[in-house]
């Protein structure tokens, strides 16, 4: 009987191993997408959570004052003529309205107060300009403040010069005066967030902007604040449709965006 060729029959092991590995890295690939899709919103949300340290959550009392705060992305269609709290006009369009709307659903019996403050184009310290009158005077429980891509876009936009270490400095003299004023305030630090590749965000934002993200995760460690890394979100999503879908110029999102935001905000807070 003729010995069997030994090398020859490696040889055409490892043709067929070559053969059948890039079909099966596309498979797991396929696969692991298909199961985050089928999985929805819920799953990219707690992955994305999953990946950040274990924040205190947040406990709601009756006749709380919930405050959101911050830019455009916060202020979103909202009618600044408008005070009131609770209201689809004062709260605006965005994702403050889709938060808002599930923490009255979910708390119904506690008599809350929200409202929305956001004002687009600001910066930190712009925030600080009108804190008084938009924070401070309607003494918030709960407050959430969702601020510093305009810190960093305007540098490339608007003829700012701040840097990141003015973004940190006004940032917790913002919150230092904030505690000063009411000591038992609770604190939700949102993550800036972009989403690269669509319409105003490219390689000029990085690496710098990520130093924005990495700080507001460090202020809210800092002062003990819940933490909502929206950008690991908006990651995570991507997995299932493509940036424009969830973004509509790499910094303001679409309506799928918004109910993210919303979403992330909520399991981040515990709400």
């Amino acid at each position: 009987m003729e010995e069997p060729n030994f090398s020859l029959l490696k040889r055409k092991l490892r043709q067929m191993k070559s053969k059948l590995n890039p079909s099966r890295r596309h498979f797991l690939k396929t696969a692991s997408v298909g199961t985050i899709a089928a999985m929805g919103l819920p799953a990219i949300v707690s992955s994305a959570l999953a990946a950040e340290k274990p924040s205190k959550k947040i406990s709601f009392n009756t006749g709380d004052v919930i405050l959101f705060q911050g830019d455009s992305i916060t202020d979103w269609g909202r009618d600044h003529n408008k005070t009131e709290p609770n209201t689809t006009s004062a709260l605006g369009s965005g994702y403050t309205l889709i938060t808002a709307s599930q923490i009255l659903l979910n708390h119904a019996d506690k008599g809350l107060k929200i409202y929305n403050k956001g004002v687009s184009g600001n910066k930190v310290y712009q925030l600080a300009e009108r804190w008084d009158t938009d924070c401070l005077a309607l003494k918030p429980n709960v407050l959430s403040i969702h601020i510093g891509v305009n810190d960093f876009w305007h540098t490339l936009t608007g003829n700012y010069t701040g840097t990141i270490d003015t973004y940190i400095a006004d940032y917790k003299n913002l919150i230092d005066r904030t505690k000063a004023a009411l000591p038992d305030v609770k604190l939700v630090i949102c993550e800036p967030f972009a989403q690269k590749g669509v319409k105003a965000v490219d390689d000029k934002w990085y690496p710098t902007f990520d130093l924005f993200r990495k700080a507001a995760a460090d202020i809210a460690q800092q002062y003990d604040a819940v933490f909502v890394p929206y950008q690991a979100a908006f990651n995570k999503a991507e997995k299932i449709a493509p940036a424009p879908y969830w973004n509509l110029d790499g910094v303001h999102p679409s309506v799928a965006g918004e109910a993210l935001m919303a979403q992330t905000w909520l399991k981040a807070v515990g709400a």
